[in-house]
């Protein structure tokens, strides 16, 4: 069976499988539409909660940058694990305790105000927007390649896919079919990585073989390690050492302080905890979490590898004086269909050449390095329609929760608890179900209209978190003192100063987005930490400045964080 007919029969088995989970579990209330009911057991929630946390971002684009960056590209491996860490032990119980449905419903009720909810919708739509966005463009990817149509085209199918079951299931729906798509995308991600720490070094793991010799063309070691063969390639082609940063220390830090905060911000991965029955579940739910997580992060580093040193002998031949272009391997020439590889003969021998500078010839979009490694390595048909079908779970499973947080920030937050206090239970599930509908289409937008590359988007996403709902949440569980005014003017401030600097950037000025252009060095994808920052220090000031929190909210705070018991999840 050829590499097409597989991936559409395996996406296709995929894509069922998905759907019917949605229909069995269907969504009938309010409550099981935004926590799946409250009941949902801790390992199933944890594994639901990797998959929504482990997005297109995760999955096919950040062994992308590793591989293409080498060691700078480890920031966001640092920045995304740390940050859960950070969620789970710092925040998940608490929130729990506190038993709501959604992060601005817990702004609202803290700050005893409807404006602070109100912000932290805006804040909460904003993050999941830019989120969402990379995740439809990591849709578009796959679908462009293994589908054979165009980005554009992959966008619009992966949205009316995520909508039928987000909207059908809500966060019931959703839990389980995470749950599947874990499974999809861990067992896709793993096969490929193992094949080619077998082939490449002799060892199953491939976390082993990252840090091992290379086998010679009999099959015994070589005496040659990866990481200084990867080395000695790079700096041959005119590239910086693979294992050597070059990025700023200062944005480095950044970078990953933004990444981590940000995701202790992250509204679609804090609701997964109001999903479990109890506190100590929220507790055990966040180490399972960190486990299926560590299966996928520290897998990346080697695979990136693996990768790069793959790529490089293919394009460039083992002789590193390129391969004739009319003779070029079936992958470049199945991803030049796509547009996201491209090649310019640029000395006309008719020979592809891929270095740094101006000897380069080969432009190759970073996001394609996962997609596109088993056909690098010759690997079976079924494994390269095996990743097709792990990377569509990756980018819809988060495409879903986001678009969950998109609805119920509208319906629950904006509608039921601002606008229309007496909509029936009903009435509330049917505008969510709209307000998802509305938030395809604006995903799909951005989608289409993407403002870079999937990690780069996530990761502006998680600033975005950082700096506006990060304190807010913090600072309502361990601050007594902590107003409205405070809270509500250092969200907006946050906000607005991180959206200002990024979208100067990105797109008033998108030539003037180097580094020497950036305050102190910072760039956008790490300002969202100086942007929580200043919502700390603007919270803080006009905090002292106002007047003081009622003493019944300050008795609710010291509740929160007594140890034992928890109401259920309600609206109340």
């Amino acid at each position: 069976m050829d590499v097409q007919t597989l991936t559409y029969t395996i996406v296709g088995m995929t894509f069922a499988l998905y759907i019917v989970i949605a229909i069995w579990s269907r969504a009938g209330s309010t409550k099981e539409f935004y926590v799946a009911g409250g009941g949902v057991h801790p390992i199933v929630n944890g594994m639901a909660t990797a998959a929504d946390w482990m997005s297109a971002a995760s999955f096919i684009s950040l062994a992308g940058i590793v591989s293409f960056v080498g060691y700078d590209g480890s920031v966001y491996i640092m920045g995304w694990t740390g940050g859960y860490v950070l969620l789970a032990l710092l925040m998940a119980p608490y929130l729990r305790k506190f038993g709501k449905f959604t992060v601005p419903d817990f702004v609202g009720d803290r700050y005893y105000s409807q404006t602070a909810r109100t912000v932290a919708v805006i804040c909460a739509l904003v993050v999941s927007f830019t989120y969402i966005a990379g995740q439809m463009r990591g849709t578009g990817v796959v679908f462009s390649r293994f589908l054979e149509v165009d980005i554009d085209t992959g966008v619009y199918i992966g949205m009316a896919v995520v909508f039928f079951y987000s909207v059908l299931g809500g966060m019931k729906g959703i839990t389980y079919t995470q749950v599947a798509q874990y499974c999809v995308m861990i067992f896709a991600f793993m096969v490929p990585a193992i094949f080619l720490s077998i082939m490449m070094t002799g060892h199953v793991f491939p976390q082993i073989g990252f840090g091992s010799e290379l086998l010679d063309a009999a099959g015994n070691n070589s005496g040659v390690y990866l990481l200084d063969k990867l080395d000695g390639l790079s700096t041959q082609l005119g590239f910086a050492e693979y294992t050597v940063g070059t990025k700023d220390t200062i944005d480095v830090f950044f970078i990953c302080g933004a990444l981590m905060f940000g995701t202790a911000g992250l509204p679609h991965v804090i609701v997964r905890f109001f999903t479990v029955p109890r506190v100590k579940d929220a507790r055990t739910s966040a180490g399972w979490t960190l486990v299926f997580i560590a299966i996928l992060y520290t897998t990346i580093p080697a695979l990136a590898a693996f990768s790069r040193v793959n790529m490089i002998e293919t394009i460039n031949g083992p002789e590193g004086k390129g391969v004739s272009h009319a003779e070029a391997p079936s992958w470049i020439n199945s991803w030049e269909k796509t547009g996201l590889i491209a090649w310019d003969d640029k000395n006309g021998d008719g020979k592809m050449y891929y270095a740094k500078g101006e000897a380069n010839e080969m432009k190759i979009d970073r996001d394609i390095i996962v997609l596109a490694t088993p056909e690098i390595a010759n690997l079976p048909a079924w494994v390269i329609a095996l990743i097709a079908a792990g990377g569509l779970a990756a980018a819809l499973s988060t495409s879903a929760g986001l678009l969950l947080v998109i609805s119920t920030s509208v319906s629950h937050d904006l509608l039921k608890k601002n606008m229309m206090p007496d909509i029936s239970d009903k009435r509330e599930l049917l505008y969510a179900r709209m307000a998802a509908g509305v938030g395809v289409l604006i995903a799909g937008y951005f989608g289409v209209n993407p403002p870079g590359f999937v990690a780069a988007v996530v990761a502006i996403a998680f600033g975005l978190a950082a700096s506006s709902l990060f304190p807010a949440i913090t600072m309502g569980i361990f601050s007594k003192k902590m107003n409205k005014e405070g809270a509500i003017s250092g969200m907006a401030a946050g906000l607005l100063f991180s959206i200002a600097y990024i979208v100067y950037f990105k797109f008033v000025n998108p030539a003037g987005n180097i580094s020497e252009n950036w305050l102190f060095g910072i760039s956008p994808e790490g300002i969202g930490l100086v942007g929580m920052c200043l919502n700390f220090i603007v919270a803080i000031i006009v905090c002292r400045m106002t007047a003081p929190v009622p003493q019944d909210v300050q008795d609710m705070v010291e509740a929160i964080r007594f140890p034992k018991g928890s109401g259920e999840a309600s609206d109340h």
